[in-house]
């Protein structure tokens, strides 16, 4: 039989031979009685010859079909279906003559639906259940012959109590429909309408839910493709009529449970075609409206309001591909808009939430909102703004505004933008007026939700241009004084900057205003502050504030990132002659003096802090922008890291620093770059004596963060130089938390937000090449350096994926353990947080130190740390869980220290406490955990 399956391949095959070779086969051959590997040579052998041989298969007609239910009928090996399943498929889909055998062909193929093929542990032929599924789906869907046949025996298995079943149904019918027409479903429809609706308003799984408003969908599809003649019954009214009659009546009882999946299902169906839409919306909208009219209870009017914006999204999915544009709830426009505004008017703050659902899906259709309707919403939010503290209402409140503001900004221009602008510059009460404490934090909680109001509705260009100068504007009156604003209103100011550049710079003509406006003017705000910020305190400008300067660099930073080529390439130029050359020519209305020397060493600290906004300019741009003069600015950004004293300016000296060396190409000139800096980091590191300890760390730190991502080699000689540090008395604490920013992600330099070189993988690449090195320095350090090189070790393994963890924890135990033992609560909580999935499912080496751990974690559960406490109870509670014979020896006294923490100051920890000794307790019971 080999050999004939070697001919079937042959293109030497001479005429007539598969013929020949089938009539032999199927006369003179019973496949079921072959052993398992022959008939997968029959199964071949077919397969073969269909792809070589069709025109000859096709000439035997409805015997080449007969032949094959023959050969198939009484198949059970899984591996074998598989095959039989191809040829079915391909004999129906390549048009073989079915004659009077698609009964039997249905027949032998169907008796193995629905699938309940459960594959053996460590299958080694990777046969699936989905595989099977899949391949008898695309048998049974594949001609509309099958169709007398396929949806009786649909209805009846929906009737099983497996829910694997029904949902094999569910989707095999909406398989079916997109190939059958109306008139194979007319005799079945009733029977298929009640199995769907059962299914949606009984069931209580969400995927056979989800899988019968999917088939009802596809079944009014294929009503929908009816061609309507004069004398001929209109199947989908007919259709639609019954679905109405069951459904429609419930949504009038908005305060019972069926109320859901009647709505569900009548949205189902009106999503299947634009008739569909016109046939539902025109009975259920105007329905709706009613009961919403008709009822005076908050709850049951959000109720109909979500029932209404499902409708609306559904018409949305379906008129939108229509040609003639003409949207199905037009006809119901005034009278929906009548609902959501009275909504809006609403004191009820559930209510006034969902109407912003349901004014957001209206203004996303063409037509459905006209301008005055628009004007109308932006005045009812205006008011929300103003007016409403509930935190929910003022959520909705951006997330509606930004999506209208999307199809209409021109009213957003003049109806929003001018009125948050009033509040924000409106005078505050003093204290003379009766102004008390509350009403303040009422008037900046007002602001902060204008200022954040004004970033959402600023999605397009035109409303860009409105909406930014009001912030920049803020930002110049608190530099002046004027207008009251404190830091943290500053700060959220910035933050809206930063939103509006990361969601409308998709546009070039955002980002020249960017380049050209916004950033030459946060240079000129930020820089007047630090002329000024020399002077008293007194008089120092909130700008020159840290958390000011951050926000800005968030600002800067991402509107760099997003530039194009050309206006990248000028502010990099502009940016480096500001900080090397003084030049401020570029900036608007400064009254900078000529020489500002932002990068002058021994300089005041309110200047040389600016270095951020360097770093915020170059180092967000692509790789592909050239940094001018870039070896003289790296030489003046290593002088500032190392010989400033004040902690902002060189820590962002460093960063800006390790930016462009990331970015830098490979060669000779980064390597005797980086060379140059690591003996100059050290030469002071390597004194004891030298002021610039410190900072000489942080430039060594933030380098060897950058190297490191980009897999550079000579970023080995930099973190084996922070390994060594791990046991400095004075620098070996701040080393171990270092470790923390070498393996996490950084806001605002080094990601790949900015275009940084960030290599895959790279955290479990650093950690499986020093781990041996962390543990060497560790066994030989002094005893009062150990617990730097515990905080590196936490810091390192809680970076790594939960799955490295696990491979890699039994190795690190016996540190582990004694972190635990570490004062260090950083330390104590960095290890916990490594030890929780490795207690699911404990390694023999842990099992082997259970005594040990037990004893450090009880301790910690009197620690002065709640989050302490609540974790190390976490893990006494996953170890109630390992295997009894270990832990039983432990359970009294795990249940006597436990006692205690029952007791504990903080909810959270009694609670968990709770629940780890409860199931201590039943350690050892007869009815076990």
């Amino acid at each position: 039989m080999l050999c004939v399956l070697s001919q079937t391949k042959s293109s030497l095959l001479p005429a007539g031979s598969a013929v020949s070779m089938l009539r032999s086969l199927f006369q003179d051959t019973h496949v079921q009685s072959l052993m398992l590997a022959e008939r997968a040579t029959v199964y071949n052998m077919l397969l073969n010859l269909m792809e070589s041989r069709e025109a000859e298969l096709k000439g035997l007609g409805a015997d080449f079909v007969f032949g094959f239910v023959q050969s198939m009928d009484g198949e059970r090996d899984p591996r074998n279906l598989v095959l039989a399943f191809q040829i079915a498929n391909n004999i129906i889909h390549r048009g073989y003559d079915l004659g009077k055998f698609a009964e039997e062909l249905f027949e032998v193929t169907s008796c193995y639906f629905p699938v309940d093929f459960s594959p053996p542990p460590n299958d080694p032929h990777g046969i699936t259940q989905e595989t099977l599924i899949l391949s008898l789906r695309a048998v049974l869907a594949g001609t509309p012959r099958f169709a007398e046949f396929l949806l009786p025996l649909i209805i009846e298995k929906l009737d099983s109590d497996i829910q694997s079943a029904k949902i094999d149904s569910l989707q095999t019918l909406t398989a079916c429909l997109s190939t059958y027409e109306h008139k194979d479903l007319a005799e079945f429809l009733s029977g298929l309408w009640t199995s769907i609706r059962r299914e949606v308003f009984q069931t209580a799984s969400e995927r056979v839910e989800g899988a019968g408003l999917a088939a009802l969908t596809a079944l009014t599809s294929c009503l929908s493709r009816a061609i309507l003649s004069s004398d001929s019954e209109d199947s989908l009214n007919a259709f639609l009529d019954v679905v109405l009659k069951d459904c429609q009546h419930h949504l009038c009882e908005p305060d019972l449970k069926l109320v859901w999946p009647s709505a569900k299902l009548l949205q189902a169906a009106c999503s299947a075609s634009y008739r569909a839409s016109h046939i539902v919306a025109a009975v259920v909208i105007p329905g709706l409206v009613e009961q919403y009219n008709s009822r005076t209870q908050c709850a049951h009017r959000r109720t109909i309001l979500e029932v209404l914006q499902g409708f609306i999204h559904t018409v949305k999915n379906t008129s939108q591909s229509e040609d003639d544009g003409q949207n199905v709830l037009l006809a119901q426009r005034d009278s929906l808009c009548a609902v959501v505004f009275s909504a809006l008017a609403e004191n009820n703050s559930d209510l006034q939430v969902t109407s912003m659902r349901v004014l957001s899906a209206l203004g996303q259709q063409n037509g459905l909102l006209l301008e005055s309707d628009v004007e109308r919403a932006v005045d009812h939010l205006n008011r929300l703004i103003l007016e409403e503290d509930d935190s929910k209402v003022s959520v909705s409140v951006i997330v509606c505004a930004e999506s209208l503001s999307r199809l209409h900004p021109t009213v957003f221009i003049t109806k929003m933008v001018p009125t948050l602008k009033q509040e924000i510059f409106s005078e505050p009460m003093v204290q003379g007026d009766g102004c008390t404490p509350s009403n303040e934090s009422s008037q900046h909680a007002v602001r902060q939700r204008c200022v954040s109001a004004l970033a959402a509705v600023s999605t397009q260009p035109s409303v860009v241009r409105e909406s930014a100068p009001v912030l920049l504007e803020v930002l110049k009156s608190a530099h002046t004084g004027s207008g009251g604003f404190s830091v943290d209103e500053v700060v959220a100011v910035c933050f809206s900057l930063q939103r509006i550049a990361d969601q409308a710079l998709d546009s070039e003509e955002t980002g020249r205003f960017f380049h050209d406006i916004i950033i030459p003017r946060l240079l000129t705000l930020a820089l007047q502050a630090a002329l000024q910020g020399e002077g008293s305190p007194g008089n120092r400008s909130p700008l020159v504030e840290e958390a000011v300067l951050s926000a800005m660099v968030g600002v800067i930073s991402s509107a760099c990132a997003k530039l194009q080529p050309e206006l990248a390439g000028k502010l990099a130029s502009r940016a480096v002659s500001l900080f090397l050359e003084d030049d401020v020519s570029f900036l608007p209305d400064n009254s900078l003096p000529p020489h500002i020397q932002l990068l002058k060493q021994g300089g005041s600290w309110s200047r040389s802090q600016t270095v951020c906004l360097l770093m915020a300019c170059v180092c967000s741009l692509p790789r592909s922008v050239e940094v001018p003069q870039v070896e003289r600015l790296m030489e003046q950004l290593e002088e500032l890291s190392i010989t400033s004293g004040h902690v902002p300016s060189y820590t962002s000296a460093a960063k800006c620093y390790a930016g462009l060396v990331n970015k830098r190409p490979a060669g000779d000139s980064l390597n005797a770059l980086i060379q140059r800096s690591t003996k100059r980091v050290s030469s002071e590191l390597d004194s004891p004596a030298s002021p610039h300890r410190t900072q000489a760390f942080t430039l060594l730190l933030w380098l060897a963060k950058g190297l490191l991502l980009r897999y550079h080699p000579l970023s080995t000689a930099l973190t084996d130089k922070l390994f060594a540090l791990l046991g400095d008395p004075e620098l070996g604490p701040m080393v171990g938390d270092g470790f923390s920013l070498l393996m996490s992600d950084s806001a605002d330099v080094l990601n790949r937000g900015c275009h940084a070189d960030v290599r895959i993988m790279y955290r479990q690449r650093f950690f499986t090449e020093n781990s041996a090195k962390l543990l060497q320095g560790f066994d030989s350090a002094a005893p009062d350096t150990k617990s730097s090189y515990l905080k590196a070790l936490c810091h390192l393994v809680s970076s790594l994926p939960k799955e490295v963890q696990l491979t890699e924890l039994p190795a690190l135990l016996s540190l582990l353990l004694e972190a635990l033992s570490c004062p260090d609560q950083v330390v104590q909580l960095s290890t916990l947080s490594c030890l929780v999935p490795v207690l699911t499912e404990p390694p023999p080496a842990l099992i082997q130190q259970l005594e040990a751990l037990v004893s450090r974690l009880l301790a910690l559960t009197c620690s002065p740390t709640m989050t302490v406490r609540i974790e190390s109870l976490r893990c006494l509670h996953a170890m109630s869980r390992f295997p009894e014979h270990e832990v039983i020896p432990l359970r009294a006294r795990v249940l006597r220290a436990l006692a205690k923490p029952l007791d504990d100051r903080k909810r959270l920890v009694r609670s968990v406490a709770v629940q780890a000794r409860a199931d201590w307790f039943l350690l050892g019971s007869p009815g076990g955990r």
